[in-house]
């Protein structure tokens, strides 16, 4: 197994940087150049251990931004999605991510670069994550310094990491080969265990590292794992192997017990947004919630885990005013004269007006992954009707940028210079964009505004990207919103449908919506998970474990359907069957319409996904290479059978991994 073996079964590698580690402190950042070229000499110290944990904490980061300018890991989960598409309609047609189901396969179709998606970046990342966490467990015990406590506590760390990049990968990948420890010798005859066992694993792990791994009121440092994030990522296993009544358990006592608690009032450091001449931020504690140099510290009651990424020590960029904004300044999106609407002045330019620089306020949007049109509009109508006043969506505030907000700002154009960007000429009707997928689409600033100090610094700088080079923001892994979500679910598969709705409407009042709920379905619940959450979650793992979830429950979805036992065995376009995460794709987004969509490139864009998608394809790479036994691939991929022998408990998988022959 080629991938496998290189990221997950050598145990001999070399780091320069390992005192670029991840976290809060000089001291926790600071740790001692290790050597790794002898495991046992640098594991058998707690600084070995520490720092083998903190390239762990690292990878939580990873998932979210790899520091590519042009898109984002969490980008490409997204477009597998009710509410994200791909919009860089200029890339290459290899990189174009718009028929998926026919483009993403076994062998072609999971990049891991550039433009396109970023599925390959996910499945090495996510193993060499795994690798990392299993050098902890492997050498812990020979560690004869540390007493049992000690011990366990750095386990139950490492079980964490271990189970959240497992967590993804099985709702990423499905059936996957489970490697728990580091192999001394080339294992070429791996077996895929089945993601329900390993999801069972993973409970099993997690209770082990709640039971032993400090609460956040116990440590030191933020951004390392504390017993609450273990809590959170339990929850979620729980709900996934049908263990209701534990998730509820454990949400309530996360939500009451643990000095965590909702922020409802504006707080730390009031971040005025990039240019309030040109867009004016009224504050609020949405924007202070989700600013970067907020998330993380004891004054923020409500962050459960934070991924530290504001020290030099600890920095992978994150452009996400470029990845997820619109492509605003498009020189082919015209005012009603025909000139080009949106400029990019300098401020060092003579054609600079601080009240209409949009690129200080919005970055360059490039739109690898915008937001489909339910994101934009049909997810803000509750109880038939459109709220604006939510401050996740409201535009009065500042929060949420709606396209004809936005001002023209060419000089050459002085008729229609400050006056808002429309559509569609106000005589002619004809269309002024003539790329709606890439350069027209609302967006919630709130959650993906970055200070660009290298632009700030800069006084001849057109592009604001948003961390392109330098700057850079911390980011939340978990936070109690979602607890409360969760408990949300839980209460409705037990059938407590109203007891739900107000854990639902106690996210909605924080975030001043005028319309509440008096019972719920899932589409309730995973509409507000889509509000509250994005950028946040990873969406399409997410909807994928509610699948599992209304299968196991035999709770319908908002629609009436339920979902037996072939819920992840189907493929095909058609609207008929399929999981309610493709219900929700093809319901929801622009997927599988039957029609082609022009783009300012002379590709015509065909959006497709097919119900087999629910799950991408193991690589073919890792299944070649694994030529002593044969890997599983998923439903309706090449290569599918159902004679291949698949792992039905994680114990027999674990005992597996000693045999290489």
């Amino acid at each position: 197994m080629k991938h496998l073996n290189k990221n997950l079964c050598k145990s001999i590698f070399s780091i320069a940087s390992v005192a670029m580690l991840i976290g809060c402190s000089d001291n926790y950042l600071g740790q001692d150049p290790l050597s790794f070229y002898e495991p046992s000499a640098t594991y058998s110290t707690e600084s070995g251990l520490q720092a083998a944990l903190a390239v762990c904490d690292r990878h939580l980061r990873y998932m979210y931004t790899s520091g590519n300018t042009n898109n984002a890991p969490i980008a490409s989960d997204y477009i597998f999605s009710d509410i994200g598409i791909y919009g860089k309609t200029d890339a290459t047609a290899t990189d174009l991510q718009d028929d998926l189901a026919t483009k993403i396969q076994p062998n072609s179709g999971l990049l891991d670069n550039g433009d396109g998606n970023h599925i390959m970046t996910l499945w090495n990342e996510s193993f060499n994550g795994i690798k990392y966490a299993n050098t902890v467990l492997s050498y812990i015990d020979k560690v004869e310094t540390l007493g049992d406590e000690v011990k366990n506590a750095y386990k139950g760390r490492a079980y964490f990491h271990r189970a959240i990049k497992y967590y993804n990968l099985v709702f990423w990948f499905g059936d996957l080969p489970l490697v728990t420890r580091i192999i001394d010798v080339p294992k070429q005859n791996y077996k895929s265990t089945k993601k329900e066992a390993i999801l069972q694993m993973l409970v099993h792990d997690l209770e082990f590292a709640v039971k032993y791994v400090s609460s956040q009121k116990d440590m030191t440092y933020y951004g390392m794992v504390n017993q609450e994030a273990c809590m959170q990522l339990l929850i979620k296993c729980y709900l996934a192997v049908g263990e209701y009544s534990k998730a509820e358990q454990m949400a309530t006592d996360l939500i009451n017990n643990h000095g965590l608690a909702l922020m409802t009032e504006p707080f730390g450091t009031n971040n005025p947004g990039g240019n309030s001449e040109t867009w004016k931020i009224t504050r609020n504690v949405i924007w202070d919630l989700h600013r970067a140099e907020n998330k993380i510290g004891s004054f923020n009651k409500e962050c459960i885990l934070g991924i530290p990424n504001m020290s030099t020590q600890a920095l992978v960029a994150f452009t996400a005013m470029r990845i997820f904004g619109p492509f605003w300044n498009n020189g082919g999106l015209v005012d009603p004269s025909g000139k080009s609407a949106g400029l990019r002045p300098a401020r060092n330019a003579s054609t600079y007006d601080p009240t209409a620089s949009w690129v200080e306020v919005l970055g360059r949007g490039i739109a690898t992954m915008r937001l489909s049109n339910f994101a934009q509009n049909g997810l803000w109508v509750v109880n038939g009707e459109m709220d604006r006043q939510d401050l996740r969506h409201n535009s009065e505030v500042g929060n949420w940028v709606n396209m004809t907000d936005l001002t023209y700002n060419n000089p050459d154009s002085p008729e229609w210079y400050g006056k808002h960007y429309r559509l569609y000429h106000p005589e002619t009707n004809a269309l002024l964009c003539p790329d709606t997928i890439r350069s027209w689409f609302d967006h919630p600033l709130y959650k993906v505004f970055y200070n660009d100090a290298v632009s700030d610094a800069n006084p001849s700088a057109n592009e604001w990207q948003g961390a392109r080079s330098g700057s850079n923001g911390n980011l939340y892994q978990f936070r109690l919103a979602e607890t409360y979500l969760l408990r949300a679910e839980a209460k409705l598969y037990q059938g407590r449908a109203d007891e739900a709705a107000e854990d639902v409407n106690i996210i909605r009042r924080r975030a001043n919506a005028k319309q509440m709920y008096t019972t719920v379905n899932i589409g309730d619940i995973a509409n507000e998970r889509a509000r509250e959450l994005f950028l946040e979650e990873f969406r399409k793992v997410e909807l994928t474990r509610i699948s599992m979830c209304l299968a196991k429950s035999g709770v319908p979805d908002e629609w009436g359907n339920t979902y037996g036992t072939d819920w992840d065995k189907q493929s095909g376009t058609t609207l008929t069957g399929g999981s309610y995460w493709y219900q929700r794709c093809v319901k929801y987004s622009i997927y599988n319409r039957g029609y082609t969509i022009a783009s300012g490139n002379a590709t015509a864009l065909n959006y497709t996904i097919d119900k087999r998608n629910l799950f991408w394809p193991v690589p073919n790479s890792a299944i070649t290479a694994n030529n002593k036994a044969e890997l599983a691939q998923n439903y309706g991929y090449d290569g599918y059978n159902t004679s291949i022998q698949i792992w039905d408990n994680w114990q027999d998988a674990v005992a597996d991994e000693e045999k290489t022959e």
